[in-house]
């Protein structure tokens, strides 16, 4: 993907919604790890597969600066349908507050701030669709944490599953996000519970269907 491909692409799709673009930019000059914001173009895609798949409860992993949780937010057909998204930096709760409140569709988003490990058993819901963008060492747990919450013929997506293209290095160190990552591909490429493919959008979006 070049610079200008990508310029190409942002130009020929739907428009970043104003809201969305102020978080961006607010984003990257008052959070570290900035890159971490799922940003215009993987923005648009979450909400198209909300609307594809037209979920009622949706569950993310990892807030960060609640971009992505505007997205999902935005895609569902109604305010009967929600989204509960669980961040555990209790130091970012105020500015995802502020944005929340700011975002038509806040009032559909829930905030969780805390451990997923203890705040998702408390929800005791069954989601239709969920996004996994959270601490990369743990995705093996996280998925087999959420499969069981996924209703029949709902969705996982996971993010940052080619992490750089290390993921296919074999000179890559071993450090431990790729190492957690690439046991995650390995379990979820094997598992007959579930249909898998892999998106090569920015840095790899893999698209879980329960069976």
């Amino acid at each position: 993907m070049t610079e200008q491909l990508e310029d190409y692409i942002l130009h020929h799709i739907d428009a970043e919604p104003e809201h969305l673009y102020h978080l961006d930019r607010d984003t990257h000059i008052h959070l570290l790890y900035s890159r971490m914001c799922s940003g215009h173009l993987q923005g648009r895609l979450l909400k198209m597969l909300v609307r594809m798949a037209k979920p009622r409860r949706v569950l993310e992993l990892g807030t960060f600066s609640g971009y992505s949780a505007q997205c999902l937010a935005e895609g569902l057909l109604d305010d009967e349908a929600q989204v509960h998204t669980i961040e555990i930096e209790d130091e970012l709760e105020d500015f995802l507050r502020e944005h929340f409140a700011a975002s038509p569709f806040g009032h559909r988003i829930h905030l969780h701030i805390g451990d997923a490990n203890e705040i998702l058993p408390r929800l005791n819901e069954t989601f239709d669709l969920v996004f996994v963008d959270a601490n990369k060492r743990q995705y093996p747990e996280y998925y087999e944490m959420v499969l069981p919450h996924v209703a029949k013929g709902g969705f996982i997506i996971a993010d940052n599953t080619l992490w750089d293209g290390k993921v296919a290095d074999p000179s890559t160190k071993p450090d431990p996000q790729t190492e957690g990552i690439r046991r995650f591909n390995d379990i979820v490429a094997t598992d007959p519970r579930v249909e898998t493919v892999i998106i090569p959008l920015r840095d790899g979006l893999t698209i879980l269907y329960k069976k």
